[in-house]
């Protein structure tokens, strides 16, 4: 049966996306192939602190206009401010949880994510940084601002196939010859290292690929002062790893449809740490 089929039948989606392929890229053994179901069926957290943060770096970034409709800013502050001397960390305490239980259950109603005034401020400071910042192309040798690699369509959706599989996604930005992925990191120098380890090159592959375009670039900024910035290319070879990942991913995943799970509500992850 056609592998597009097959999905669709079994997770009931018709493509894949660089977030459910990062699960299954190494996922030969049962619990990693799981984390792969657990993405696909929508069972997985969604939510967490860094990825709202992370959203909202992204709009704030590149659709800033978007940000008071997308995101609900909890001003928390008086809040914090009388629970810090009682707590270690105020907003993990249940009193937290019940005094700001209220404006969480509005933002839901709205259907707007929750971010906090201090990250709020963080990701504008951020940006200012990010806007300021010049770069030096070692490739050309010419000195650029690092806005430059961000000029183009945001958001730009894809819906295509790499051979006979089905993938989406969506490019923060596809620029005049060039795409470009931003992320924000806690350190800059192990950037280079988590492109690997969080299988970022997957997603400059596929790309890549369905754009047929050969030039792909991370803009990369520390979340903690000063807030440096900088661009990374992406090589050939790193590519090429990008696309050795995508296919054994695929491997995993139709081995996988073959005989899927039959319940994945009761599934416990076990780990050893």
């Amino acid at each position: 049966m056609d592998f597009a089929v097959r999905l669709q039948e079994v997770t009931g989606k018709g493509y894949l996306s660089y977030s459910a392929l990062k699960y299954a890229a190494d996922g030969s053994g049962d619990q990693d192939m799981k984390l792969f179901e657990l993405y696909m069926r929508g069972l997985l957290r969604k939510n967490s602190p860094a990825l709202s943060f992370g959203k909202l770096y992204d709009c704030l970034l590149l659709e800033p206009e978007k940000a008071d409709d997308l995101f609900y800013v909890l001003d928390d502050t008086d809040i914090v401010n009388e629970l810090k001397d009682k707590y270690k960390n105020p907003k993990a305490s249940k009193v937290y949880k019940e005094r700001t239980a209220h404006a969480l259950e509005e933002a839901e109603k709205l259907g707007k994510t929750v971010v906090s005034e201090d990250d709020m401020s963080m990701a504008e400071n951020m940006i200012l940084r990010l806007d300021s910042s010049e770069v030096l192309d070692t490739e050309t040798g010419e000195i650029k601002m690092v806005r430059d690699y961000l000029k183009g369509d945001a958001q730009h959706e894809i819906l295509d196939w790499i051979g006979e599989i089905p993938v989406r996604g969506f490019l923060d930005v596809l620029g005049d010859g060039f795409i470009t992925d931003s992320k924000s990191t806690r350190s800059i120098a192990g950037f280079k290292y988590d492109v690997n380890k969080f299988n970022y090159d997957i997603q400059a592959y596929i790309y890549t690929q369905v754009m047929d375009c050969d030039t792909f670039y991370w803009v990369v900024q520390q979340k903690s002062k000063p807030y440096l910035c900088a661009v990374y290319k992406a090589s050939e070879s790193t590519i090429a790893n990008g696309e050795r990942k995508f296919w054994s991913a695929i491997e995993n995943i139709d081995r996988w449809l073959s005989n899927p799970a039959k319940d994945t509500n009761t599934f416990a992850l076990f780990n050893v740490i």
